[in-house]
């Protein structure tokens, strides 16, 4: 069984939280993973010592966010490896865990590909073992210099398009320190506006059913000193009425080769508000993100959660009476209806930014070059 054992973190973290990191005790090498399902009450480190224990921190959202998703992936293969066992069935597990995501398996198969290589070359398993933690830890780096990039070029274009400053940024979900690297994706820009003195207000959608904007962007944004307000989901379309969003930032799981993206479920319906009131709809991601193998939208695989996500809530520590662990707030037996993404189209996304510059306006053929 896959030994899986908390650790309270009792030393208060700097902004830039770190997410995940190796460790090498002993008894042998871990992966430590900050567990997201317990944020913001208590900050708490899952300690995965193979695969398995990676693949069921990964379903059950302790580790999420497409760049850190890649990351995890990697150093899980290191581990695998590390640990003499077998890396390609750690990586087929791995890749399958969350399936929307493409970065998981971005970084899964550059870890195996670096593991393959070393001991075709060698023959030496320890050898390949350090080559695959090797391709893990470039992959790290990368993702935060890639984060950094990203979030010049998108302040960058927020000054093009909102000249003056005082933006009034709507985000959903999370795309900060806790699905990166770095500092993260959308989340990274709005955090340059605000050191620029140029964030007037963080809007942070709740993000349902898991309220990762609560939970977690909320707890990113007060860390960080940024002037934020949390709002339900269905609050949006009032608040675009209103004439209060200047722009929305959203971070990305997947990105179809013809610029279709797949988010967090709620980020098409923002699109659609966006377009109405003529409002800039902006996507944040890496190059790893955008997968050319998955042509357009339609082809997107979207990953569909129980439906206990839905008839229950949690909340670090309440006693719990529901099946999937919550209180439940639907009658036994409702069934539920809980796609994890939504999928815009492309023709609803004023802008694409990655750590390669932005594509504006979305083509297939602009996301190649700037992909190439």
């Amino acid at each position: 069984m896959a030994d899986q054992r908390a650790r309270p973190d009792e030393d208060k973290r700097p902004t830039g939280i770190p997410v995940l990191r190796w460790e090498e005790p002993p008894e042998g090498p871990v992966l430590v993973l900050l567990d997201q399902t317990k944020l913001p009450a208590e900050e708490v480190e899952l300690v995965c010592t193979d695969a398995p224990a990676l693949v069921e921190a990964i379903r059950s959202l302790a580790v999420r966010g497409a760049p850190v998703l890649g990351i995890a992936g990697a150093y899980g293969v290191a581990l695998a490896a590390a640990r003499g066992f077998d890396v390609e069935e750690a990586a087929r597990a791995l890749e399958g865990a969350r399936p929307t995501a493409v970065n998981l398996s971005v970084g899964v198969r550059r870890a195996e590909a670096a593991y393959r290589a070393s001991l075709a070359a060698t023959g030496d398993a320890g050898e390949a073992a350090t080559a695959a933690l090797a391709a893990a830890r470039t992959l790290h780096r990368e993702d935060a210099e890639a984060s950094a990039r990203m979030a010049a070029h998108g302040l960058a274009l927020l000054d093009e398009l909102l000249p003056g400053g005082g933006h009034r940024i709507l985000t959903h979900c999370n795309s900060g320190s806790l699905v990166s690297g770095g500092e993260g994706t959308a989340f990274a820009v709005a955090l340059a506006a605000h050191r620029d003195g140029r964030l007037r207000r963080l809007w942070v959608d709740e993000t349902r059913p898991l309220l990762q904007g609560a939970r977690l962007t909320a707890y990113e944004a007060a860390r960080s000193g940024m002037a934020y307000t949390l709002l339900t989901d269905n609050a949006a379309g009032s608040l675009f009425a209103a004439g209060e969003v200047d722009a929305v930032l959203i971070g990305a799981d997947r990105i179809a080769a013809d610029g279709s993206v797949a988010n967090k479920v709620g980020s098409y319906p923002l699109a659609v508000l966006a377009r109405y009131h003529h409002v800039p709809f902006i996507v944040v991601a890496p190059v790893t993100t955008v997968d050319p193998e998955t042509p357009d939208g339609v082809s997107i695989e979207v990953e569909q959660r129980p439906g206990y996500e839905v008839t229950e809530v949690t909340a670090p520590q309440v006693p719990v009476t529901g099946a999937g662990g919550g209180i439940p707030v639907a009658p036994l037996g409702t069934q539920a209806y809980n796609p994890a993404f939504d999928v815009t189209p492309p023709e609803l996304v004023t802008a694409i930014v990655t750590e390669e510059g932005v594509v504006s306006p979305v083509t297939r053929e602009a996301l190649a070059d700037i992909c190439g």
